[in-house]
């Protein structure tokens, strides 16, 4: 069965530092490193969107007794296969082929396949995230992302634990980002509407890992990062960053407006900065 979708998905949001002041004297790496980790956080973010895009387009098929079934547009084609006789598990299969340019003129190419074990909203549910050959914008991606629904909280709203192992982000001149993910995502708006676009969580807890240099750091989110589906890039929140033999940067993403402007912060010093599309890497591509 193949079906016209409109698949939405949240722009990888690759992200390129310039100053606003010349006066401020923070070091390059500093800024590098900010840059290099908004870039991987904007790239497992935008899986995570895609993911959850997915099984909201798929509705009511991943709760029936459906074994195979495709949804199509020209790209991508989105699978579901029950490998047994049991409604749960379900494989999704998010299949870009060789490439295709989708929201906010972002390019994907391969496959992201999620094995999921039940309803998102059930406590307790899972899903697997795994590649094949997938890559965004000429960055490829690696690694196993679990995000598990933990269940309500005194709040009343729901949280997912979010892990990933093994992360690797390669890009196209051969060096790499590695990262490890320990996280908690609090859904705080949009939970049980028809709407996707209303969608809001905040984010904490630590990632690690091993910069585009060799160097081991670990981050921690001492502010929560405010996520927003509608918005670009996070709208609030603050990132402590660390590294082996230098003084921890600090990444503030704003008071909450939909835009594109942070502020990088090492001791004194501070700069404002502008979140882009491309990584300082990849201006040509």
């Amino acid at each position: 069965m193949k079906t016209k979708i409109f698949f939405m998905v949240s722009a990888v949001a690759f992200i390129v530092f310039t100053s606003c002041s010349k006066k401020e004297a923070l070091d390059e790496s500093s800024i590098n490193l900010a840059d290099d980790d908004a870039v991987s956080e904007a790239v497992f973010d935008d899986i995570f969107s895609s993911v959850d895009n997915a099984e909201f387009i798929l509705g009511d098929q991943l709760k029936g007794e459906v074994k195979s079934t495709s949804l199509s547009d020209s790209c991508p084609a989105i699978i579901i296969d029950r490998p047994s006789d049991a409604i749960w598990p379900k494989t999704i299969t998010i299949d870009y082929g060789t490439g295709c340019t989708g929201f906010y003129e972002n390019t994907r190419s391969g496959k992201i396949i999620i094995v999921v074990t039940g309803p998102r909203l059930m406590t307790g549910s899972k899903k697997t995230v795994t590649f094949d050959n997938y890559y965004c914008n000429g960055i490829k991606v690696e690694g196993t992302k679990q995000i598990e629904n933990m269940g309500y909280n005194a709040n009343q709203n729901l949280v997912f634990s979010v892990t990933l192992t093994g992360g690797r982000l390669t890009l196209p001149d051969g060096r790499t980002i590695e990262r490890s993910v320990d996280r908690e995502r609090e859904w705080v708006a949009g939970t049980l509407t028809r709407n996707i676009w209303d969608d809001e969580f905040l984010v904490t807890g630590t990632t690690s890992g091993i910069t585009i240099n060799g160097v081991g750091y670990t981050n921690t989110i001492i502010t929560p990062l405010h996520w927003k589906r509608v918005c670009r890039f996070m709208v609030s929140g603050i990132v402590k960053f660390e590294r082996e033999g230098a003084v921890p940067v600090e990444l503030n993403y704003g008071d909450g407006e939909c835009d594109a402007v942070a502020v990088v912060t090492r001791g004194d010093e501070s700069r404002e900065i502008t979140l882009r599309f491309r990584h300082r890497l990849m201006k040509n591509n």
